[in-house]
């Protein structure tokens, strides 16, 4: 629920911004994208490739906007470090998962 909050609020309040925009593409594109691996092999950990596909860009982006420190609206930079770590935070989940499967964890969860 907090990655959705932060993602999709921020998105929503900052859509004037690109990185709004690309909060929100990113976050449907990786649900639409953990839809079809859930559909295909049920709740398993290679669903954290979702998110591995659309935020991994995403945070790299945020990271070179990042550089831009006071040039940023102070609401605008919070979220944009808000989003960066949580989505960072789930990142280092997904990838972990995203190997177990790969070597072998195809159960389901």
């Amino acid at each position: 629920m907090v990655l959705a909050i932060v993602n999709v609020g921020g998105g929503i309040y900052f859509f004037a911004m690109p990185e709004g925009k690309f909060a929100l593409i990113a976050i449907t594109g990786a649900m639409a994208t953990m839809q079809i691996i859930f559909m295909k092999y049920g709740f398993v950990r290679l669903l954290g490739l979702g998110h591995i596909l659309f935020w991994a860009p995403f945070l790299g982006w945020s990271a070179w906007r990042l550089l831009s420190w006071n040039e940023l609206p102070s609401d605008f930079r919070y979220w944009l470090v808000l989003v960066s770590t949580a989505n960072s935070l789930s990142l280092v989940i997904d990838f972990f998962d995203v190997w177990r499967f790969a070597r072998g964890e195809r159960d389901e969860m």
